[in-house]
């Protein structure tokens, strides 16, 4: 489990965690209705530097906009900077950290509507623990679907739509496996509940497109940037299940699931042998440690 940092930006300054609540009759409580991003803080010991901020800065402006929250005024990248550094001061961590940006419509009763109904910024810290394994994952496809994009997108970070991902994640524990495999309503291959996937097939890094209900992972591109520059051929494209049956590597990534190798898919042992995972996992280890100082 991870620890939380004792001091989190709420209500336009920074305290302590224990007082940073909404109020049980806010859109943000009654219907899910936030956004939010989660980044990945390295800490050299002597400074701390956000992989890609402002990548995460731009997906966070970008869900509230899909689904019609109000951004608040003057919330520059400049300055969500300025308040992500503060807060990392205020903490003094001296381990490697996540940080939770959130969003919140904190309107009392608005009704189930989003203009016009107030938000505010709020950002946590907590330790940067893997949500699985680095190593020997094993997942199970889910019963349940995919959300469709007609329904709530998912490349649009919303925390009510992760119901769907805690059933699906709740089902594959449940059965004893690691985490789950999201299909879309047509039967092709999305997402874990909160990690991208990866397979290799003939030297070639293949990943489901980004019409497959899934979310732009920042995570993601930058693995596909890696792997271009590293001379491996990449592919955006559908995926079915049986492909991930017979890939010579299966390995899943994201913000808080790094890069991990995927051992067993539905009682479906996996090679064991996994040289460009293991290439891919090395560089994008190197790349977390070159993100923005704060």
């Amino acid at each position: 489990m991870a620890s939380i940092y004792k001091k989190a930006y709420f209500n336009g300054k920074i305290g302590d965690i224990a007082d940073a609540n909404l109020s049980i009759a806010s859109s943000a409580v009654l219907y899910g209705l936030s956004v939010y991003t989660v980044f990945y803080v390295y800490n050299d010991k002597t400074t701390h530097r956000a992989f890609k901020l402002r990548q995460h800065y731009d997906r966070l402006h970008s869900s509230a906009k899909i689904i019609g929250l109000e951004w608040p005024d003057g919330l520059s990248f400049e300055q969500f900077q300025e308040k992500v550094s503060q807060l990392i001061k205020a903490n003094k961590p001296t381990e490697s950290v996540f940080v939770r940006a959130t969003l919140h419509a904190d309107g009392l009763v608005p009704g189930t509507r989003t203009r016009g109904v107030s938000t505010q910024l709020s950002l946590f810290v907590y330790t940067a623990t893997p949500i699985v394994k680095p190593h020997g994952v094993r997942l199970k496809t889910s019963q349940w679907r995919r959300i469709p994009d007609n329904s709530i997108p998912s490349r649009a970070k919303v925390n009510g739509a992760y119901v769907n991902s805690v059933l699906a994640h709740q089902d594959a524990l449940d059965a004893g496996y690691d985490d789950c495999i999201f299909l879309d309503q047509s039967g092709h291959v999305c997402e874990l509940a909160a990690a991208n996937i990866f397979m290799v097939r003939g030297g070639r890094l293949i990943t489901p497109d980004t019409s497959s209900d899934l979310l732009e992972g920042i995570n993601r591109r930058a693995i596909l940037e890696l792997a271009d520059t590293s001379g491996i051929p990449t592919q955006e494209r559908t995926v079915d299940l049986t492909e991930l049956y017979i890939a010579d590597e299966v390995f899943v990534c994201g913000t808080s699931a790094f890069v991990a190798s995927v051992a067993e898919i539905d009682g479906r042992h996996l090679n064991e042998d996994t040289p460009i995972t293991k290439k891919i996992a090395a560089l994008h280890g190197e790349l977390l440690k070159n993100g923005d100082s704060l």
